[in-house]
């Protein structure tokens, strides 16, 4: 488990790392760092190039300019012992020359390219010079045949640097002593007008300390550079950190607290930082002050909204409840009729058989016979009554203003009540009216006068709809365990496809006569929904509607 759990922790290092290079790379102040340090980078090696071979073609200039100065020199100090033919002098002068600080090699040729004086020894009479030698077997080849002049030395003396085999350079100094006219008309002299070149002078400077001195040099220059590159890039890299990494650094911390909810939360602004910083700084808090400032109105009209949406939907509840008030009532004066002759049947025999018993009570001798009868009538009288009592007691309760109070009852028990209400009025339509309680579980929390309402409002609908001889059903079913459905079945005209969305809506009705204001399916609709259930309505054209009520069961009364 350990080495496994090793690779986890090496793989999570590693996948942290790479987010990280991801972050950084991806970040303006990475970019900018890169482009600081390729522009130093650039730099440096740009102007090393540059001082490198300027300086390089320079010190070249400098050395040939101290070559051709030496042959000058040397011109002045051999003149007039050549001129002289003064041997001794002039050997005596070529190794003052040569044990200057300097100077390496002095060598004297004459025009037979034989040696005449070397700084190897004393006696290098009539000796060639190796060094010489083994590269020009002719040393006139060294130099180019120049024009007839009138000094014996030509002061443009020719330089040129080697390298040695340790590769140590050495500068070259050659310089061609000419046939003047002094020399060829003076009687010590033995050359003739036609000579033109006398001989040479080759003078070998090293080097190898001026070498060492430029190399010295260029290496304290070169760290020098190297330093106050690093040193200006460092200082580039901390304005950049100090002046465009920690505002931005400070704009986005401020941006993630104005996320979590911080709405006083505003960037500091000093008269040091870049101006467009600043601007941007300046122009994010006064974003935040906007935004405050919108969210605080925001808030204002919310509350003021809430309130406002608080008493719309308390007027809105009483006016639906005067809505469902106005339709109980149209249904009353629906059912005004059959209550009507409800009514009248008893209250006919009540008058028949009270004045019966009053002509009964005409005559004094009464016989068991007749006190019999009279019981009997009145018993019937007080039976009629009690009647028409339940009727208007029926009557009472349905237009009784709801108070909404919600309680459990059995839907048996509400569509009893309701089938009692209305089963006159199917009989005076000529309808049968069939009540099937089949439910197994019928227990709701409900307004019992509100569900009587919803029935009837249906089954006034239904009534109207319905033709002579045609039959309403009310069945109940337990569709699943938690709930109940109520079906009123009509076989009655059925409602036209295109009326079917509009059915629920308020006022919208298709009896044309006064009779319907349409309210009665919206305030069902409502009734249904305030009782957590649904509403379902399937009807076709001719063969009658199907409306389904749906509303959940309580298990038991303590629920």
């Amino acid at each position: 488990m350990k080495p496994a759990a090793e690779g986890f922790s090496s793989k999570k290092i590693g996948k942290s790392l790479i987010i990280h290079y991801l972050k950084f790379h991806s970040s303006i102040y990475s970019r900018v760092i890169l482009i600081i340090a390729l522009l130093s980078v650039f730099l440096l090696i740009s102007f090393s190039v540059i001082f490198s071979s300027v300086n390089e073609k320079y010190l070249n200039s400098i050395i040939h300019q101290n070559g051709r100065n030496i042959g000058s020199i040397v011109e002045g100090a051999l003149y007039h012992s050549m001129l002289r033919n003064d041997k001794s002098e002039l050997h005596n002068t070529l190794d003052i020359i040569n044990s200057l600080s300097g100077i390496d090699e002095v060598n004297l040729y004459d025009n037979n390219d034989s040696l005449v004086y070397s700084s190897y020894a004393a006696d290098a009479t009539r000796k060639n010079n190796p060094d010489c030698i083994k590269c020009h077997r002719n040393l006139n080849a060294l130099f180019s045949w120049p024009d007839k002049t009138y000094r014996i030395i030509n002061v443009k003396s020719a330089c040129s640097m080697y390298a040695q085999e340790n590769k140590d350079r050495f500068l070259l100094i050659r310089s061609k002593i000419m046939n003047e006219r002094s020399c060829y008309t003076n009687a010590c002299h033995a050359h003739g007008e036609d000579d033109i070149m006398l001989g040479s002078l080759i003078i070998k400077m090293p080097l190898a300390e001026f070498d060492k001195a430029v190399d010295q040099s260029s290496t304290r220059y070169f760290v020098f550079a190297i330093l106050a590159t690093v040193l200006l890039s460092s200082l580039l890299v901390v304005f950049t950190r100090k002046n465009i990494k920690k505002p931005l650094h400070d704009l986005v911390d401020a941006s993630m607290a104005v996320t979590r909810g911080d709405r006083d939360k505003r960037l500091n602004t000093k008269h040091n930082q870049l101006d467009d910083m600043r601007m941007v700084s300046l122009a994010f808090n006064q974003m935040l002050d906007k935004l405050q400032a919108a969210n605080t109105e925001l808030e204002n009209w919310s509350k003021q909204l809430e309130y406002k949406v608080q008493k719309k939907s308390e007027e809105l509840s009483s006016v639906q409840n005067e809505l469902i008030q106005i339709e109980r009532i149209a249904s009353l004066g629906k059912l005004s009729a059959s209550v009507a002759h409800e009514l009248n049947n008893p209250l006919s025999g009540i008058l028949v058989y009270a004045k019966l018993i009053s002509k009964q009570l005409a005559h004094k001798d009464l016989d068991e016979t007749r006190k019999e009868t009279m019981l009997k009538h009145l018993k019937l009288i007080e039976n009629e009554t009690k009647r028409c009592g339940d009727i208007v007691r029926g009557l009472l309760d349905f237009s009784r203003k709801d108070q909404s109070d919600y309680e459990p009852s059995h839907l048996h028990d509400v569509l009893r009540e309701t089938y009692e209400l209305m089963n006159h009025q199917m009989k005076i339509a000529g309808l049968g009216f069939i009540l099937h309680n089949t439910a197994r579980e019928d227990l709701i929390s409900c307004s019992p006068n509100q569900m009587k309402q919803a029935c009837v409002a249906l089954l006034v609908n239904a009534v109207e709809a319905v033709g002579p001889n045609g039959e309403i059903v009310m069945k109940t079913s337990n569709p699943d365990e938690q709930s109940v459905k109520l079906e009123i079945i009509d076989d009655g005209k059925g409602i036209a496809p295109e009326n079917m969305p509009h059915i629920f809506e308020p006022f919208f009705s298709t009896k044309h006569e006064a009779s319907g204001i349409g309210l009665g399916l919206a305030i069902v609709h409502g009734i249904v929904q305030s009782h957590k259930g649904s509403i379902n309505v399937v009807s076709e054209p001719g063969k009658g509607t199907t409306i389904a009520i749906t509303i959940p069961l309580i298990r038991n009364k303590e629920d």
